[in-house]
């Protein structure tokens, strides 16, 4: 069997969020989903995985059904699959933020970043004004990045705010464009530069998934594995599977 995964999430105002973890627990073990979903007062962040037409059900449940009423109406979805089920069990988690930050003035469902889709991405990084940040653990930087990124060597996103205090200055760096897996950290990351008062912000929409999905590997800037949070740890061009191998456990916990 192959198995159909779905990485997800929006910024969303969910004041209701911890009335909604039962009720879509009991929704996702009714389709045998397996997978993690974070749930919080900004929105929910996920990766499930399962049957296609099980997936298919969730995904329609979330955008359209009566759980969220018609609030994720601007879901961040992406399709892959798994040759093996990628993940031991279901866990529905409530959570203060979706993506850690610690930033109370970055707030997404206020302002965010430009949008840069998979398509445009290249021409962004390629400017000479342009600063291309990654906003990943140095863990995930290692197995792959993008051409001329910088680091910020960071073991947590939580850390993101202090790189930024210490090395990024408004005045100097006009031009940012931020990245990671699959767009919330790099997303929220966009709000707490413009709460910090940077003018020109940009991240790349739908992440690096939706940059390899759709970028022909020929026209790629990416170079090496993208690491992924479950049991097929890196994926690569075209969400190809690279396989299970051994890997830092506690470098799995940010997205």
């Amino acid at each position: 069997m192959i198995y159909k995964v779905a990485a997800f999430y929006q910024f969303a105002a969910l004041p209701d969020y911890r009335e909604l973890r039962e009720p879509l627990r009991a929704f996702c073990a009714g389709l045998a989903l397996r997978g993690s979903v974070l749930l919080a007062q900004e929105g929910l962040n996920g990766t499930i995985a399962g049957a296609p037409d099980a997936i298919d059900a969730f995904t329609h449940e979330l955008a359209h059904g009566d759980l969220f009423g018609g609030r994720l109406n601007n879901l961040e979805l992406k399709f892959s699959t798994a040759a093996a089920m990628p993940f031991g069990r279901l866990k529905v988690r409530l959570k203060k933020e979706i993506v850690t930050l610690g930033d109370e003035a970055a707030d997404p469902t206020r302002q965010v970043g430009t949008y840069v889709d998979a398509a445009e991405w290249n021409a962004l990084i390629s400017a000479p004004d342009t600063l291309v940040l990654d906003t990943r653990n140095a863990f995930e930087v290692v197995m792959g990045t993008f051409e001329g990124a910088v680091d910020p060597e960071i073991r947590s996103f939580g850390q993101f705010k202090d790189f930024a205090a210490e090395r990024l200055d408004p005045a100097k760096h006009r031009k940012i464009a931020m990245f990671c897996t699959g767009g919330i950290r790099c997303e929220k990351a966009s709000a707490h530069l413009l709460a910090r008062g940077f003018a020109e912000v940009y991240h790349l929409k739908g992440g690096i998934l939706k940059y390899l999905e759709e970028v022909p590997e020929a026209q790629s800037r990416w170079r090496g594995e993208c690491f992924v949070f479950d049991e097929r740890v890196a994926l690569g061009d075209g969400l190809r599977e690279f396989g299970s191998r051994e890997r830092d456990k506690d470098a799995a916990r940010d997205e």
